[in-house]
């Protein structure tokens, strides 16, 4: 009897066993039919055969590739792009751009078929007090929708106030619609939701994570941030909606939108809400424009994990790759991948003005060892690196020369580029770019810059955890 026993134990264990061996390989097996970079693929496999139940347990939750599913079907894209551009038809000449504008430009709209719009107006916020203002300000004045998607709306001073404005937007028959991610936005209480949708606001979190989706959905956040009101007027930035953002010892950039261009942060949220299973959005705005000698040039770009492209990624390797006189990069964590790294340095060695700016003491430890990991690579090639000592450095820009800024939700990092849903406008405007200049040399001026003899020998402890921690930069 115990023998038999003893057999059976045996048999069990070598058939657990070979499940095991079988699900560790059948997992390379897609990692290899995937395609990916040999730098990815390599560090996959080297986990899943050292340390297999670890590797198997971060494969299933940062590994996976949903490259392949469809945010929206082209039937629906098609007719939402249809209504997005609708009577509208650039003009480069007019507008006066430069041949490498005009490239930048038609970048984007190989990658992300994002049109570019002249003839809008734009104000930017360096504060959360301010945007926050004139964004309840602009909610109580809406006369017929409104379309909101932010990563974080916290259950806090701030949030509730902005679900009041909301709350009593719905009541005097404005239609509201929010889409809120699951993960940045989990403080919130379910008691807080249900007061948004008993006013008649309709409320859906994206990429909702509970078992047994967790696996499927947790690595991948919509980390956009935006607002349209009746699709004249919109918003599009860094800040969320939480206290944090208002502080003085908080930076960050938003943007205020009125024109044309407010169409294309509309297309993007009915993506969105198309995706979270809903009807495709009718309403459509009659945006201003604005007969300036100089019209504001927008374009704005989104990405996500589901695209062919890495496209952000790829329109600043391009911006930066273009650039002969200055680079001006204002970023909380910069975990920049090997392509743009080289790109940067590539431009700083080619006596363009390379500048970095990251917070001194961001809102991770984790992530300021990671970005502290690149910053020797940088002065090896001349970028001058600043580090922001006056609270917390959020903003997220990038200055091109004397006509190209970039500004939205994406950091300067692998999540940013490759796992979040993310949204940026590229804004050709030879005005708009020397007022985001003067933010970026006033930020600085509150900044350290790194001395390249005095960073090569700090102590060797935090060289050590830097190098580490940067192991992980491609899931952080």
């Amino acid at each position: 009897m115990e023998f038999s026993s003893y057999i059976s134990v045996q048999w069990i264990y070598y058939l657990l066993t070979g499940l095991y061996a079988l699900s560790v390989f059948s997992v390379i097996v897609v990692i290899l039919s995937e395609n990916r970079s040999p730098v990815k693929s390599l560090a996959w496999i080297t986990v899943l055969l050292v340390v297999p139940l670890v590797g198997l347990i971060l494969y299933f939750f940062f590994g996976r590739s949903i490259q392949k599913k469809r945010i929206i079907s082209r039937r629906n894209q098609r007719k939402l792009k249809k209504n997005e551009t609708s009577g509208f038809r650039p003009d480069y000449k007019k507008a006066g751009l430069s041949p490498t504008s005009i490239r930048q430009i038609k970048l984007g709209q190989a990658l992300a078929a994002a049109t570019y719009y002249e003839g809008n107006d734009v104000v930017f916020f360096n504060n959360g007090k301010d945007k926050f203002d004139a964004l309840i300000d602009d909610i109580n004045n809406a006369r017929h929708y409104i379309l909101v998607e932010y990563y974080i709306i916290d259950e806090d001073e701030t949030g509730r106030k902005f679900r009041d404005a909301l709350v009593a937007a719905a009541k005097r028959g404005v239609k509201v619609r929010l889409i809120y991610d699951h993960v940045g936005s989990f403080s919130a209480s379910r008691k807080f939701w249900k007061s948004l949708r008993e006013a008649g606001i309709e409320v859906y979190p994206f990429f909702r994570v509970a078992f047994p989706s967790l696996g499927t959905r947790i690595n991948w956040r919509n980390h956009r941030k935006i607002v349209v009101i009746d699709g004249e007027k919109g918003y599009i930035g860094g800040m969320n909606i939480a206290d944090r953002y208002l502080k003085d010892d908080w930076r960050d950039l938003h943007l205020r939108l009125e024109g044309p261009a407010v169409s294309a942060l509309q297309y993007n949220f009915a993506v969105d809400w198309n995706f979270m299973g809903q009807p495709l959005i009718e309403e459509q705005g009659k945006p201003r424009i604005f007969n300036k000698e100089t019209p504001v040039g927008i374009q704005m770009v989104t990405s996500g994990p589901t695209g062919y492209w890495p496209n952000l990624s790829m329109m600043f390797q391009k911006a930066i790759s273009n650039a002969l006189r200055r680079v001006y990069v204002m970023t909380p964590y910069f975990l920049p991948d090997e392509s743009l790294l080289k790109t940067l340095q590539t431009a700083a060695l080619s006596h363009v003005d390379v500048r970095i700016l990251i917070p001194q003491k961001p809102d991770s430890v984790i992530m300021r060892h990671a970005s502290f990991s690149y910053i020797s690579e940088c002065l090896s090639a001349g970028i001058k690196i600043y580090l922001y000592e006056k609270g917390m450095m959020h903003s997220k820009a990038l200055i091109i020369d004397d006509d190209i800024v970039s500004l939205g939700s994406t950091n300067f990092d692998f999540r940013s580029f490759e796992h979040n849903f993310e949204a940026n406008l590229f804004i050709y405007d030879k005005e708009f770019n020397a007022k985001m200049v003067e933010e970026f040399r006033e930020a600085c001026a509150n900044s350290t810059r790194v001395n390249p003899s005095e960073w090569h020998n700090r102590p060797l402890k935090s060289r050590m955890i830097e190098s580490v921690v940067r192991l992980m930069a491609p899931v952080l």
